[in-house]
């Protein structure tokens, strides 16, 4: 075999390697993005809010978010108070600020009032710091009605990410979703918001409701009844939620840890 055989073989046995290699390579990350246990760790990083919780006692929470009229506020108090129930309002520091005298009544008649931001702004856009004395500055507008300090904050829009929730968290605060959404904003019938409601709920729900939407007190009567009739109870959201060692699945429902 001459020289520039054997110099024609390298450079083809070279040229194979380099083939083969990429070929792992590329089969390594097929194998790395689809497997179940990276997938798993990848899943269970994630930062969610509390959408739901695990429970067998047929508890559930009823919320109500408050960020811009109030014309209905006071009829929902009076709603709520003849069934003999409490909820959690969750509301913006603005509206606070503005409607002082609402938050108060809700605060005395036995309902949670909780953060839904300073001013309904787009957290996810916003920086931890922004987003941090947003939190700050909204606690501090419905303390000055209540006398309590916000725990729970439900995010403006709904919207979240995880560097929102792990800067909820760095504040000693829990952020609340929802898992039934009566869709009340939308200004659809009370019998729609009825059949909504009903059709989903389940034990450790939380409803969302909002407090300036234009059917939700022709609606709510014939909701609790009917949550009652079936035998649910219900408490503002800090009451549903668990107490000891939880986590949060994938779908955002807090769960008890095992002993």
């Amino acid at each position: 075999m001459t020289l520039a055989n054997i110099r024609f073989l390298i450079r083809e046995r070279r040229k194979l390697l380099s083939i083969l290699g990429t070929a792992a390579a590329a089969v390594l990350i097929l194998w790395t993005v689809n497997s179940p246990t990276i997938i798993g760790a990848s899943a269970t990083q994630r930062q969610l809010p509390i959408y739901c919780v695990e429970r067998d006692d047929k508890k559930i929470a009823i919320s109500f978010d408050a960020a811009w009229g109030n014309e209905d506020t006071g009829t929902l108090i009076n709603i709520l108070s003849s069934y003999g129930i409490h909820t959690t309002f969750f509301v913006v520091g603005d509206w606070a600020e503005k409607y002082p005298d609402s938050v108060k009544a809700l605060h005395e008649a036995g309902h949670e009032v909780m953060s839904h931001s300073s001013h309904h702004d787009h957290f996810s856009m916003m920086s931890a710091n922004e987003i941090a004395a947003d939190l700050q500055e909204a606690n501090r507008k419905i303390a000055a009605s209540t006398g309590i300090e916000p725990t729970l904050i439900r995010c403006p829009y709904g919207e979240y990410d995880d560097h929102v929730i792990q800067t909820v968290s760095s504040q000693g605060m829990t952020a609340i979703q929802w898992s039934v959404d009566s869709l009340d904003w939308k200004g659809i019938s009370a019998d729609e918001i009825y059949e909504r409601v009903i059709k989903r709920v389940e034990s450790g729900s939380i409803v969302l409701f909002h407090n300036a939407a234009e059917h939700t007190p022709e609606a709510l009567p014939r909701i609790l009844e009917w949550l009652q009739s079936k035998g649910y109870t219900i408490v503002p959201v800090s009451e549903l939620l668990l107490d000891g060692p939880t986590s949060i699945d994938h779908a955002g429902k807090q769960i008890p840890l095992a002993s």
